[in-house]
């Protein structure tokens, strides 16, 4: 099942996210649709808030970027439960595009390098540290379970010069070539 994705301004996307355990209605296929989901809006990363699920749990695939960047080749991961336990201190800048804030992109300063644990879609547990464009795409999923996007992060300047874009999404006034709920 393709689910819309849901654009900035609905209230998901603002909300504190809840844990889950593998007695989940429907886990896999949760897992299955969301890829799927990602996939038909050519995306690389989604979190269960952007389908208008308060749970704790995104996907993400790079192997897309495999065929410039040979590092990226198999990385599609699931990650339920995560929590980012150690922040690297050196800071990188890099343009972020999301899926729920279609049009927008925007430079955003983030840590190089984290230290997550999670469980993955066999509920195994994980504790991993991943740095550069991994961090990042990491970083951008987990955003969205602490109630936050990518555009909360750039600087005064950038979001005032955003806010149309920003007012017609939250006013529903807003084209997209995939599947998208508003909230209006």
């Amino acid at each position: 099942m393709i689910y819309p994705i849901v654009v900035y301004g609905c209230p998901v996307l603002r909300e504190q996210t809840q844990n889950i355990d593998a007695n989940y209605p429907n886990l896999q296929q949760l897992i299955d649709d969301m890829f799927a989901t990602m996939y038909n809006a050519e995306g690389i990363g989604l979190a269960a808030p952007q389908i208008g699920l308060s749970i704790r749990m995104f996907v993400i695939d790079l192997e897309v970027l495999a065929e410039d960047d040979p590092q990226f080749k198999g990385f599609k991961k699931v990650f339920i439960n995560p929590q980012i336990i150690e922040f690297g201190e050196e800071l990188e800048s890099c343009d972020e595009g999301c899926l729920s804030v279609p049009g927008v992109s925007e430079s955003v300063k983030r840590p190089k390098k984290i230290r997550i644990q999670y469980l993955d879609e066999k509920m195994e547990a994980h504790d991993e540290v991943y740095e550069n464009y991994k961090a990042r795409v990491i970083q951008h999923e987990y955003d969205h379970l602490e109630g936050k996007v990518f555009v909360d992060r750039i600087s005064p300047i950038r979001r005032q010069m955003n806010r149309s874009k920003l007012s017609s999404m939250v006013s529903g006034k807003i084209r997209c070539r995939y599947r998208i709920k508003t909230a209006k």
